[in-house]
Formats: structure tokens, C-alpha cells, sequence
């Protein structure tokens, strides 16, 4: 009778196993290089030096996970931690997975996860803007975008016939108080009696086709103790310290592929609404990019920008070319290029490679790396 039931137990093992087949994946980028920017200073001082941040893509490690539950159904997990090359430090204030964080269930009805996620602002624009979170890229202008994330957060995407669907919830944006970007503060979280403190939502609609795509997001960040909101054109950040303040975003966008050459283009408004002195700020940003590959080892791709903030008087127009070379499929060299024309007042920096190089006001700039990637 012992005999059975051990019998009975292997044999439920076996099963089971072969039922939940699972993986893990570690992988990585590890990014970096040595950039030059002009009048990195007030007194229009240039620099040389290595970027904490980015060079083409921001440097991170993480481990996925995939289990089979069967019937169309799995569960799912992601870590991700960010990481600065220069010095080896961990990026996102020092968070061991800063970057993403999250577990969850995925099915043919899309998937549901729980913890630090991007918001449906990453999402919308993964396809239209073409440099990405390159370091003379849209996040010089607006270092939130590259880095839409929120802490405490419930996500919802599917994707149905091409076109995808999405949305998130936060509870408390920013939980560990290290801030997702610079100059917006610290967001803990709700406390009793005020549910909206700290709160963020996002939805998306995308639709991608053969030959183009279109998207559209909308995503409000609810202020709290110790919030703020960054235009990053050298004005004092906002305080937007009650629930009642918020900072929203709405974009869209679109890409075509014709030829060879994919051509992307999008405009991301932005309010925030303050009940102090400062009152309501508007910006509205525009870009246009474009891709080629001259061979399949040699891509040359660019973007224009163009950025206003109405109440502030300030305005930025700024243009990124950009030349990689893959020495294999997961190594690459590459150059980069960018020049930063400043309005009178405004004191935007071309680059976005940890700070420290934001110039006087009206002073342009010029940002070029040389860098060296590789994926794993």
C-alpha cells in the first residue's frame, strides 16, 4: 500500500512537471562611451567625459521568466536593474531593480501584472520615435518620457489583430522616494482620507501594420508631499504638493516604412496644473525621425525636435544624427551627433547623460560620443 502511494506521488510529479514547463533568461545591455558637450556651463566651459547614464541605450541587467500553465495560460516575471558603466553604481536612486519589477499572468485576453512597470506613455512611443532613450535623444528635452515608470502599479496589455490596448494603475508612484526623474520629487503614496495623493494612471491605444502604425496615450501623474514637476529648461521645478495638482501627458503618433527608410514623427502635450503662484504650465513638443540601413551592418538614423513651454517663455529646437556599426549581433560601435539652439530664456541641455551640463541661458550647445555597445 506504500508502495502505491509513492508510485501514485512520482507519477504526480512527472506530471505536474511536464505540465508547467518553465524557463528563466538572464540578459543585459552594458552601453557606454566618451562624449564631448559645449558651454556645459554658465561661463560656457566645454567637457569631456564619460556619461553616467546613457550612450544609445542605458546600460541594465535583468532576469525574465516564463512558466507554462497550460491551457494558453502563463505566469510571468520580470527584474531589471539599471546600472552605470562608468562608476558600476546602480541606477534609479539606487534601487536594486529600478527598472522594472513586476510579476504576473499572461493569456490569449493580453496580460495582467502587478509592481514597478512602465506606464502606457514608454509603450506608445516605442515604435514612432527613433532614436529612443539615446543620450541626444527626446529625453534631453524630457527626461520622464525614456523613463515613464511608476511603483505599487496594476498594468493591463493586449494586443488583438494589430492593434494593442493598455493601461495602468499606481497606487503610489514613486514608494521608495528616489524619484523616476529629475526635478519631479518624491511621490510616496496615498494616506488615509486622500486616496488621489500620489496616484498615476495611463491607457494606450496602438494600431501596427505592415507598412505604418499610429498611437495615442494619455497618462496623469497626481501630485503629493514632496512632488514636483520639471519642464528641464532651466525654470525651478513646480511644486505640486496636493492631490488636486497634476502632471499629464497627452501624445500621439505615428511611423511608415517606405523603401527601406522608416520615418517616424509625434507631438506630446503636456499640462501641469499648480494650485500655487506658479498656476497652470503648458509645453507642447513635436519630433521627426528617420532609419536606413546602408548595409545590415551599418544603420544611420536621426531626429529633430522641438520643444515650447509656453508660460515659462522658453523654447528648444534640436537635431541628433546618429551612425552604428554592428560588429556582430550583439556588439556595436557607434557615433553620435547633436546641436542644441536655446531661445533667450530657455537653458535646455542637449544631453542626457546624468546632468551637469546645462549651459547659460540663450547658449547653444553641441553633444557628439563615440560609444561602444553590447547586449547579452
Amino acid at each position: 500500500m506504500k508502495f502505491g502511494r509513492t508510485a501514485i506521488s512520482i507519477a504526480g510529479l512527472i506530471s505536474v512537471s511536464a505540465f508547467a514547463q518553465s524557463s528563466v533568461t538572464l540578459y543585459g545591455v552594458i552601453d557606454t562611451g566618451v562624449e564631448y558637450v559645449s558651454h556645459a556651463n554658465a561661463a560656457g566651459d566645454s567637457i569631456v567625459r564619460m556619461p553616467g547614464i546613457t550612450g544609445e541605450f542605458p546600460s541594465r541587467w535583468g532576469m525574465r521568466g516564463v512558466e507554462d500553465l497550460g491551457a494558453g495560460l502563463k505566469a510571468v516575471f520580470v527584474l531589471e536593474s539599471g546600472f552605470n558603466v562608468r562608476a558600476g553604481d546602480s541606477g534609479q536612486g539606487g534601487r536594486l531593480f529600478g527598472r522594472q519589477s513586476f510579476v504576473g499572468l499572461e493569456g490569449p485576453w493580453g496580460a495582467l501584472s502587478f509592481g514597478r512597470q512602465y506606464t502606457m506613455t514608454y509603450w506608445a512611443m516605442g515604435d514612432a520615435d527613433i532614436l529612443g532613450p539615446d543620450i541626444y535623444g527626446i529625453g534631453a528635452l524630457d527626461a520622464y518620457l525614456p523613463n515613464g515608470r511608476s511603483d505599487n502599479t496594476v498594468a493591463y496589455k493586449g494586443k488583438f489583430y494589430g492593434v494593442s490596448v493598455g493601461g495602468t494603475y499606481s497606487f503610489g508612484r514613486d514608494s521608495a522616494g528616489t524619484g523616476n526623474s529629475p526635478g519631479q520629487g518624491t511621490c510616496l503614496g496615498p494616506v488615509p482620507g486622500d486616496v488621489s495623493q500620489c496616484r498615476e494612471w495611463s491607457a494606450m491605444l496602438k494600431y501596427d501594420g505592415t507598412y505604418f502604425g499610429l498611437a495615442t496615450s494619455y497618462d496623469e501623474q497626481r501630485g503629493g508631499a514632496n512632488a514636483a514637476a520639471n519642464f528641464f529648461d532651466g525654470v525651478t521645478p513646480l511644486h505640486i504638493t496636493s492631490s488636486g495638482e497634476k502632471d499629464a501627458r497627452l501624445q500621439a503618433n505615428g511611423y511608415v516604412n517606405v523603401m527601406g527608410v522608416k520615418l517616424g514623427a509625434g507631438w506630446i502635450g503636456r499640462r501641469v496644473s499648480s494650485e500655487g503662484p506658479e498656476g497652470s504650465v503648458r509645453s507642447n513638443l513635436f519630433y521627426l525621425g528617420g532609419q536606413y540601413y546602408l548595409t545590415p551592418a551599418l544603420a544611420l538614423d536621426g531626429e529633430a525636435y522641438r520643444v515650447i513651454v509656453q508660460q515659462h517663455d522658453t523654447r528648444a529646437t534640436m537635431a541628433s544624427l546618429r551612425a552604428t556599426y554592428f560588429l556582430s549581433k550583439r556588439t556595436a560601435v557607434y557615433g553620435n551627433v547633436a546641436y542644441l539652439w536655446n531661445s533667450a530664456r530657455a537653458r535646455f541641455s542637449v544631453s542626457a547623460g546624468g546632468g551637469g551640463t546645462t549651459p547659460a541661458a540663450g547658449m547653444g550647445q553641441l553633444g557628439a560620443i563615440v560609444g561602444l555597445r553590447h547586449s547579452f
